[in-house]
């Protein structure tokens, strides 16, 4: 695989954008093997968009012969109030992380934020030396990186050593490649712009698309599809679900005929589904048009913005790929019920 080629992996969908795609390509050229992190809180079970869609994009990294790390961020999971802010609870649920992206993404790297801060002495110091780059008011904009807003009245102290932590977690892993979702962007901007001024190595950022929840987009703003959210059972699909279970929340998710503009049933398709199979076979009656088999993405698209494949008929054809993608990871993560019910009590 020459260079072009492993950026054009990197940048296949769910990527959004690469920052930027021409420092990637210097990048590969005298690097074979650079090295990659993404960050994940711990913060309740996996579903479709937080294992799945960013596992497949992982794979993608490591298909390009990317050294790839997912950083299991125990501490910013307590500093956050997730799970409760129970350090045995987060503890017990990083290793059915550990174990899910271990499954999911073989050969990747697991580490515990936990075991870097012990294992790194001069980390406290250097996360000092950056934070005084940092004004109280910029600390508070990055905020949302946690879900949280900017003007909210109410934040402990903690929650202000999220993002510089964040931030040296990237320095102190040595890493070329800074990867997540978008709602992460204002962390690697903040990167690119302080780490020269650190004299630190200056990270490519790459940033993939978040799948929307199932729900319908808030009144007023057609657009606003919600990201798929662990809190919420019912905007998204878990992969403990059952297939009946995935089936049913299929059924019900919103897809308005025609609307290519804020469909999560078109983005899971675009995202998972075309990620995984090169196409999809839609199965109806002969008196609704008859079977047919899309080979790409905008040819689905095309049509049900014409009108020519029917929500019901997209519906069954996303639950049915996504079936096949998701038993077999199901069937081989294991969570007893005392871990189960820790993480439901912790929501």
């Amino acid at each position: 695989m020459d260079v072009l080629e492993k950026v054009d992996l990197i940048a296949k969908p769910p990527t959004e954008e690469i920052v930027t795609r021409e420092e990637l390509v210097e990048l590969f050229k005298t690097n074979s093997s650079p090295r990659h992190y993404i960050g994940l809180e711990i913060s309740g079970f996996l579903h479709l968009g937080s294992l799945i869609s960013t596992g497949f994009k992982i794979n993608d990294f490591i298909k390009a012969g990317v050294n790839c790390t997912v950083f299991l961020a125990d501490w910013h999971t307590l500093i956050n109030d997730k799970l409760g802010g129970n350090w045995e609870t987060i503890s017990q649920v990083s290793k059915y992380y550990a174990q899910a992206f271990k499954l999911v993404c073989p050969g990747v790297n697991i580490v515990m934020g936990s075991e870097l801060y012990d294992s790194k002495k001069e980390y406290w110091a250097e996360f000092v030396r950056f934070t005084k780059h940092m004004s109280l008011a910029r600390t508070m904009r990055t905020l949302t990186i946690m879900g949280r807003s900017e003007n909210e009245e109410k934040v402990d102290l903690a929650k202000l050593l999220y993002p510089p932590m964040q931030a040296v977690d990237i320095h102190s892993l040595e890493i070329d490649i800074a990867h997540a979702g978008m709602d992460q962007r204002k962390i690697h901007m903040l990167v690119r712009e302080l780490f020269p001024k650190m004299k630190w190595k200056v990270p490519v950022a790459v940033h993939h698309r978040l799948l929307p929840g199932l729900s319908q987009p808030t009144e007023g703003n057609a657009k606003a599809l919600g990201k798929m959210s662990k809190s919420n059972p019912n905007s998204g699909i878990f992969i403990h679900d059952s297939n009946d279970i995935i089936a049913s929340k299929i059924k019900k998710a919103w897809c308005e005929e025609a609307n290519t503009e804020s469909n999560p049933l078109l983005e899971i398709a675009r995202h998972v589904i075309y990620h995984e199979f090169d196409e999809i076979s839609v199965e109806r009656p002969e008196k609704f048009g008859g079977n047919v088999t899309y080979s790409s993405y905008s040819q689905l698209e095309e049509d049900f913005a014409k009108k020519q494949l029917h929500p019901t008929d997209l519906k069954q054809t996303v639950s049915k790929y996504l079936i096949k993608i998701i038993e077999p990871i199901r069937e081989k993560i294991t969570i007893d019920d005392n871990l189960s019910a820790a993480i439901k009590n912790s929501v």
